[in-house]
């Protein structure tokens, strides 16, 4: 069972709030070799993946947490070179989604990290 003193959990929230930030002030310069910073690099083409699996919602319409999860999230999914299981990385965005999010936070990037996993059945093999 997974714990708030996890470490793991604890670079998540890490990470979540610092591209959070991110949404506020853009001229943020996060260590290259940071998880954050590996984020920010592929961050285009995380955002193109957003798109395609929240047609309803513009970037610039998800809020900017929700925003900040699912690129963390979508990272660990498709570019982190050591995965996590798929169920790991889900449960976890979902739990930081419910208690930084507002009420509706955990199904939208559920439905969202649901969808990616569906298309692309590769990433449950991790």
């Amino acid at each position: 069972m997974k714990r708030k003193a996890d470490p793991r959990h604890k670079i998540r929230v890490t990470t979540v709030k610092k591209l959070f930030e991110q949404s506020f002030r853009k001229n943020i310069d996060f260590d290259k070799d940071s998880e954050a910073g590996k984020i920010a690099a592929s961050q285009k083409e995380i955002d193109v993946i957003i798109q395609k699996f929240a047609p309803s919602w513009p970037i610039e319409q998800v809020s900017p947490m929700d925003l900040a999860i699912l690129r963390l999230s979508i990272w660990e999914l498709m570019f982190k070179e050591k995965k996590e299981p798929y169920k790991v990385v889900v449960d976890e965005a979902v739990e930081i989604a419910k208690e930084y999010g507002n009420e509706t936070s955990g199904a939208f990037v559920n439905g969202v990290l649901g969808a990616i996993i569906k298309t692309y059945p590769k990433l449950k093999r991790n």
